[in-house]
């Protein structure tokens, strides 16, 4: 009784304000660009994943090396959470030599999200889409990681036609048109998906903090406030020249650390 109760309870779905309606949208690609280190972000993506896996199956799409696939297999394939954490010892998830957000407590989290609405009997997977095996040289710019990106995330949606692909990565990569102030990056990531399946919204910056990396070190940092504090949920509203179809406003951030530091605990 008491497993049926917890499994029930991995089901029951909080997404942010106007998924119904996103969820509707034919699109099969769903981009959600961050700051890396929060908690609300990959929060969201886990409850939008959940909403997703009650009506079709889902890829939950993150920008993590993918070398690092055959461990997030076995992490939601898992059948405890004591399990589960054990098959990231010795990988870069708890190893990081920069710890740049992307490897949180909020990531962990998520992660541990997925795995239950797995066991729970939904049909959700993971994809790492970092691309670690063709890299940034000495004659290739950022334009050929962005590239090298797209396509490794395309085979989320290619590998399983019949999934919604709900994605995280940071904004630029995010982004579905070039910026301009960084001209070396050419099309970003998402850009390189085809434009009829993919829909992209940038979070919102509402305050609060983040945990990311300055030129000297990463650490806790606060966050700017440059959109209504009051707002909440997706909003339909074109961003950065069309980069992005929308914003998600989830409030103002919480500062997420490296899951390294829960391990020290």
């Amino acid at each position: 009784m008491i497993a049926i109760v917890v499994a029930a309870a991995g089901l029951i779905c909080t997404p942010p304000q106007g998924t119904d309606q996103l969820l509707a949208r034919s699109e099969r690609v769903i981009m959600v660009g961050e700051i890396h280190g929060t908690a609300e972000a990959p929060r969201a993506i886990g409850e939008i994943a959940c909403a997703a896996s009650a009506q079709e199956p889902v890829v939950v799409a993150l920008e993590l090396e993918d070398t690092l696939q055959p461990i997030l297999d076995a992490f939601i394939a898992a059948s405890d959470a004591d399990t589960a954490f054990a098959t990231l010892e010795g990988s870069s998830l708890l190893n990081r030599a920069v710890q740049d957000g992307r490897t949180s407590e909020g990531l962990l989290a998520l992660l541990h999200r997925v795995r239950v609405l797995k066991s729970s009997g939904r049909d959700i997977v993971l994809h790492a889409f970092q691309p670690s095996s063709i890299g940034r040289g000495d004659s290739l710019d950022q334009a050929w990681y962005e590239l090298n990106m797209g396509y490794v995330l395309g085979q989320a949606r290619q590998k399983r036609p019949d999934a919604r692909v709900i994605a995280l990565a940071g904004n630029i990569h995010a982004q579905k048109t070039p910026l301009a102030r960084y001209p070396d990056i050419g099309l970003p990531a998402a850009g390189h998906l085809p434009a009829r399946e993919t829909l992209s919204f940038k979070i919102a910056q509402q305050g609060g903090a983040s945990w990311s990396c300055g030129a000297d070190e990463c650490g806790v940092s606060p966050s700017l406030v440059s959109y209504d504090v009051d707002a909440r949920g997706i909003i339909w509203s074109p961003a950065e020249d069309g980069g992005f179809d929308g914003v998600l406003a989830l409030g103002p951030w919480t500062a997420s650390p490296p899951i390294e530091a829960k391990t020290q605990n």
